[in-house]
């Protein structure tokens, strides 16, 4: 199970949940197959609290909607968690070597996911990507220095207002690297400086 919130409400999310997935009802009382997924998401100012969370399997989770509303239809849609064995099965397998291999990359200070916006992946490496690079910077400029909204912002970069969120709270732009809620030093050029960025950290505040 991979969340990052206190274990006291993990644990009485998932007492109450009685430790079953509420989309096919799988149970599994160690936790390892479930996951704990907010209702109304946090890019959305979904809170940390039992009410804003759910139990749901591995495999329900994966396949979950971000949106409040979609998410509860897809809830209501009940299954049987039998039908998703051959699934889950091959998902374990799968998922745990996958797990390993990014886990060693993490540990070496490599980027383990798709390269964000202002990086590009070359030869398992981030590297800055110029044009783009000095793009993500302005953006955080913009922000910080004036009274543009993230709205405004995120129109005028042809981003979502919850990505332009997402971008600016993005710690592999201080050559950071997170995975499994972890975070380390990357071997990676920063675009950021850390002043710039903890003041627009402040700011989003």
């Amino acid at each position: 199970m991979k969340i990052s919130l206190p274990l006291r409400l993990v644990k009485e999310v998932l007492e109450r949940d009685s430790f079953a997935c509420q989309k096919c009802e799988f149970k599994d009382l160690s936790g390892k197959e479930l996951e704990i997924h907010h209702i109304n998401p946090k890019v959305f100012n979904g809170l940390n609290e039992s009410a804003n969370l759910s139990t749901l399997c591995t495999i329900c989770h994966k396949h979950a909607p971000d949106s409040e509303k979609e998410f509860k239809e897809y809830l209501s849609e009940k299954i049987d968690s039998k039908l998703l064995e051959t699934f889950r099965k091959s998902d374990y397998s799968i998922s745990k070597k996958t797990k390993i291999g990014m886990d060693t990359a993490f540990k070496k200070g490599r980027h383990v996911t798709k390269a964000p916006r202002g990086y590009k992946l070359v030869n398992k490496q981030l590297i800055t990507n110029n044009e783009d690079s000095q793009k993500i910077k302005e953006i955080f400029e913009e922000f910080l220095k004036s009274d543009i909204s993230l709205t405004q912002l995120a129109k005028k970069n042809n981003l979502t207002t919850s990505g332009v969120k997402k971008l600016l709270q993005n710690t592999t732009y201080l050559g950071k690297v997170k995975f499994a809620n972890k975070e380390t030093q990357g071997q990676h050029e920063p675009i950021v400086e850390k002043e710039l960025f903890d003041k627009v950290q402040e700011k989003l505040t």
